[in-house]
Protein backbone atom coordinates (compact mmCIF):
# COMPACT_ATOMS: atom_id res chain seq x y z
CA UNK A 1 0.00 0.00 0.00
CA UNK A 2 1.65 3.24 -0.89
CA UNK A 3 1.85 6.07 1.78
CA UNK A 4 0.13 8.45 -1.05
CA UNK A 5 -3.28 6.43 -0.06
CA UNK A 6 -2.93 7.35 3.61
CA UNK A 7 -4.63 10.48 4.75
CA UNK A 8 -3.46 12.76 6.84
CA UNK A 9 -5.38 13.07 9.48
CA UNK A 10 -3.93 9.87 11.26
CA UNK A 11 -6.23 7.24 9.92
CA UNK A 12 -2.89 4.32 9.33
CA UNK A 13 -4.96 1.87 6.93
CA UNK A 14 -7.08 1.96 3.99
CA UNK A 15 -10.53 1.58 5.12
CA UNK A 16 -12.28 -2.26 4.23
CA UNK A 17 -14.92 -1.57 1.46
CA UNK A 18 -18.47 -0.46 2.34
CA UNK A 19 -16.80 1.33 5.63
CA UNK A 20 -18.55 4.59 6.19
CA UNK A 21 -16.12 7.76 5.63
CA UNK A 22 -16.93 11.59 5.24
CA UNK A 23 -15.11 13.76 2.41
CA UNK A 24 -14.15 16.51 4.19
CA UNK A 25 -13.58 18.02 0.82
CA UNK A 26 -17.09 17.49 -0.18
CA UNK A 27 -18.60 17.35 3.63
CA UNK A 28 -20.51 13.59 2.38
CA UNK A 29 -20.60 11.04 3.89
CA UNK A 30 -19.65 7.82 1.95
CA UNK A 31 -18.68 4.55 1.50
CA UNK A 32 -15.51 3.89 0.63
CA UNK A 33 -15.02 1.45 -2.17
CA UNK A 34 -11.15 1.28 -3.15
CA UNK A 35 -8.04 2.60 -4.13
CA UNK A 36 -8.42 3.90 -7.90
CA UNK A 37 -4.60 5.23 -8.48
CA UNK A 38 -3.60 8.10 -6.05
CA UNK A 39 -7.93 8.65 -5.04
CA UNK A 40 -9.76 6.72 -3.06
CA UNK A 41 -13.16 5.51 -4.27
CA UNK A 42 -16.57 6.62 -2.73
CA UNK A 43 -20.11 6.43 -3.44
CA UNK A 44 -23.18 8.28 -1.84
CA UNK A 45 -24.65 6.31 1.06
CA UNK A 46 -28.00 6.32 -0.64
CA UNK A 47 -26.87 5.44 -3.75
CA UNK A 48 -25.48 7.41 -7.04
CA UNK A 49 -22.07 8.00 -8.77
CA UNK A 50 -19.35 6.90 -7.24
CA UNK A 51 -16.26 9.90 -7.07
CA UNK A 52 -12.61 9.73 -6.15
CA UNK A 53 -11.40 11.58 -3.25
CA UNK A 54 -8.06 12.86 -2.05
CA UNK A 55 -6.98 10.30 0.76
CA UNK A 56 -5.72 12.95 2.63
CA UNK A 57 -9.50 14.75 2.26
CA UNK A 58 -11.02 11.37 4.02
CA UNK A 59 -11.36 10.76 7.57
CA UNK A 60 -13.48 8.03 9.10
CA UNK A 61 -17.23 8.90 9.68
CA UNK A 62 -17.94 9.94 13.63
CA UNK A 63 -20.69 7.54 15.57
CA UNK A 64 -23.52 10.01 14.73
CA UNK A 65 -22.80 10.29 11.29
CA UNK A 66 -22.67 6.61 10.57
CA UNK A 67 -25.84 6.87 12.40
CA UNK A 68 -27.73 9.87 10.33
CA UNK A 69 -26.07 7.74 7.00
CA UNK A 70 -27.56 4.95 8.37
CA UNK A 71 -30.83 5.81 9.00
CA UNK A 72 -31.07 7.96 5.78
CA UNK A 73 -30.32 4.79 3.81
CA UNK A 74 -32.92 2.63 5.41
CA UNK A 75 -35.39 5.48 4.91
CA UNK A 76 -34.60 5.83 1.13
CA UNK A 77 -35.37 1.96 1.10
CA UNK A 78 -38.51 2.27 2.28
CA UNK A 79 -39.48 5.22 0.00
CA UNK A 80 -38.20 2.16 -3.08
CA UNK A 81 -35.82 4.63 -4.09
CA UNK A 82 -32.89 2.74 -5.67
CA UNK A 83 -29.44 2.06 -3.97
Amino acid sequence: MPAQNLPADGLTHVPKPGTLVVDTHRGQVAEFRGVAGPYWSLRPVCGGAEWDAEPAHVRPAEPIERLRAEVARANARARGELL
